[in-house]
């Protein structure tokens, strides 16, 4: 921590302000991959950017995400060590308690979720109804059950739920800031980022409106669909690697690269990054998921492509050439 102890020039303060103030928005590993590619942006804009965020990967050993498993004392406490350590670096940068405030509440909000999962996990969870869900990588939701509903509300990531016979015949409802998915006796995916919700039903049928509309949606084994809060698009015809993730694998059919990183970055640390110059390149294979190095490996050998690393925490994919 010695190097953030030197007096800092205005310009180096507030390049350090936003450092830090980016550090709260995506270290908790919830971050979409849209807020990531703005984080680069930000970064290769100005060498000050690169030198603060320098300082920021100084201390990164101790304040990385806490796991999905967060019963335990010792992960409370490196938990509780993670947040002294942010909370020192914001007060430091002079960004005082607007951003310390915003980046707790993050935090408070996927910590209290009834479960969640950390970087790369997956976690399956029965429900009180005998309804199954799979919690992807970076997942949090709640489960919300009374006497006329069965809720599942998705705060961020991806599950995947298969619904059980209710005894009080209540409606399964999985509610996302985009709106709200229900379950005819089914099978399904949900995903959800800041802009989009996408579903993808393996069995029967659900049925879909988003928040702002009185629209609905019936969707069919098959299929999937992406909308936001006010409407949705066409529903396409799903191929073999829906909901792959499930089984610790990744599935490309001509699939572009950049589409492909940006799923493949939910289960790695830090910023994985593609060449725009490639980011269309069709890809096909099987990648695995608990070991994306060796997915990275297997991309550089058979698409003729290059592995650029600065830390273990930031890659970027490059043409072989150029």
């Amino acid at each position: 921590m010695t190097a953030l102890r030197q007096p800092l020039n205005p310009a180096e303060r507030e390049a350090l302000r936003s450092a830090a103030q980016w550090y709260a928005r995506l270290s908790s590993g919830l971050a979409p991959a849209a807020e990531q590619q703005r984080w680069q942006h930000w970064h290769d804009a100005d060498p000050l950017h690169q030198q603060a965020w320098q300082q920021v990967e100084a201390v990164r050993q101790l304040v990385e995400y806490v796991p999905g498993n967060v019963a335990s004392p010792a992960l409370k406490q490196a938990g509780e060590s993670r947040r002294r350590v942010l909370r020192q670096l914001l007060m430091l940068a002079g960004v005082g308690a607007v951003g310390w405030t915003g980046w707790e509440s993050d935090w408070r909000t996927a910590m209290a979720a009834t479960h969640h999962t950390g970087v790369g996990e997956q976690r399956g969870v029965v429900l009180e109804d005998g309804s199954r869900v799979l919690l992807d990588s970076r997942s949090s939701l709640d489960v919300r059950f009374d006497n006329n509903r069965r809720v599942v509300r998705l705060l961020s990531g991806r599950v995947m739920v298969q619904t059980a016979a209710d005894s009080l015949a209540r409606p399964f409802l999985v509610e996302i800031p985009q709106g709200q998915v229900q379950a005819l006796g089914t099978r399904f995916t949900v995903q959800t980022d800041e802009r989009f919700c996408e579903v993808a039903v393996l069995e029967k049928t659900v049925q879909i409106r988003p928040v702002n509309s009185v629209d609905t949606l019936r969707l069919d084994a098959g299929q999937q669909v992406r909308f936001d809060r006010t409407r949705f698009g066409d529903p396409w015809i799903s191929d073999a690697s829906v909901a792959s993730w499930r089984t610790g694998n990744l599935i490309a059919i001509k699939r572009p690269l950049g589409d492909l990183l940006e799923e493949m970055s939910r289960y790695r640390r830090g910023w994985l990054r593609c060449d725009p110059a490639i980011a269309r390149l069709q890809i096909s294979g099987a990648f695995p998921l608990d070991d994306t190095d060796r997915a990275l490996a297997a991309l550089e050998s058979g698409f003729d492509l290059r592995i650029v690393r600065r830390t273990d925490y930031w890659v970027s994919v490059m043409p072989k050439h150029g």
